[in-house]
């Protein structure tokens, strides 16, 4: 029977989408471009919700950190993702690669818990409109979006703890741009049952039972659309979740393709275009799904401005 190398892997070699220098450097301004755009995307959405007392509701308070985790989330990948398009050197250390995927994957968690919080307060904006402030009272707010977070990062460094003590069989090349899962999982020589079952776990508790829970809310917001009686309340009730409909189907849509097969089935090239809407472009296209259209944001950055100037 061969025996496998086991040596240790003290680096992984990020190959990124080509090998072609010109077209990395096409892609190096591209993805810059996208990645200054998404900074000040989420920060101009961010600073009016923190700085205006008039939109300190708990709907913006989700709103916000939702901006905020889309800022951290493009910081931990984008940099080094321009790096990598215009260095011959390609390496990623061993313990930046497990850096880079326990706060992506701990970040991309806690998303998926907040998304489902925003979700739970459009029903109770909805079906209680006249206790809406006591029933989200901020102390309520503050434990969802903690507990988001504890969760998200509790459920990563188990999924880093695991994947990072696969034996890689001395091969560490990535067909990737990034450290992610799949990919890894490729380099690894001895994926066992109990590898995938952890996965699979992590599936269900950190995808599915959030996109449960989405499901239900929206259950009972549309049984109390329902028996409103007017078009015009029931066109006011859909707008009001309309934006987060739309988000909650772009990133789960990714996250279950990416994530939610078999390792055996993975395809590296279509899962590469997948992972850079999650990664790249998702995070500038939520301050457009969210808020930037909205007109008390507009208001409040417009007298943000204002105070600005004339100081």
């Amino acid at each position: 029977m061969e025996e496998k190398n086991f040596t240790k892997v003290k680096e992984f070699i990020l190959l990124g989408f080509t090998v072609d220098l010109r077209l990395q450097r096409g892609l190096f301004f591209i993805f810059l471009v996208i990645y200054v755009i998404s900074l000040l995307g989420n920060i101009t959405l961010i600073s009016p919700i923190c700085a205006d007392s008039r939109i300190h509701t708990p709907m913006y308070f989700f709103i916000g950190n939702l901006s905020f985790l889309d800022v951290w989330y493009s910081i931990v990948y984008t940099p080094k993702i321009l790096v990598t398009c215009i260095s011959e050197d390609k390496s990623i250390s061993f313990a930046g690669c497990l850096a880079q995927f326990l706060f992506s994957t701990g970040l991309g968690y806690s998303e998926c818990y907040l998304l489902a919080a925003v979700a739970y307060d459009r029903y109770v904006a909805i079906s209680n409109p006249l206790i809406y402030s006591q029933a989200m009272s901020p102390r309520l707010c503050t434990s969802l979006v903690a507990a988001s977070y504890l969760g998200g990062f509790i459920n990563s460094t188990i999924i880093t703890s695991e994947t990072f003590t696969l034996n890689f069989c001395s091969n560490n090349i990535i067909d990737d741009f990034f450290c992610d899962l799949p990919p890894l999982v490729k380099l690894a020589c001895d994926v066992k049952d109990s590898y995938q079952a952890v996965l699979y776990f992590l599936l269900a508790t950190n995808v599915i039972a959030p996109t449960v829970l989405i499901v239900a809310s929206y259950l009972f917001i549309i049984a109390a659309i329902l028996k409103i009686r007017s078009t015009q309340g029931h066109l006011k009730a859909f707008s009001t979740c309309g934006s987060h409909l739309t988000a909650v189907t772009l990133y789960y849509d990714s996250i279950l393709f990416i994530y939610s097969r078999p390792t055996t089935s993975y395809t590296l090239e279509r899962d590469k275009l997948v992972s850079v809407l999650c990664t790249v472009v998702f995070p500038v296209l939520n301050p457009l799904i969210y808020s930037l259209r909205n007109k008390d944001v507009k208001y409040a950055l417009k007298k943000m401005l204002d105070r600005a100037k004339f100081s």
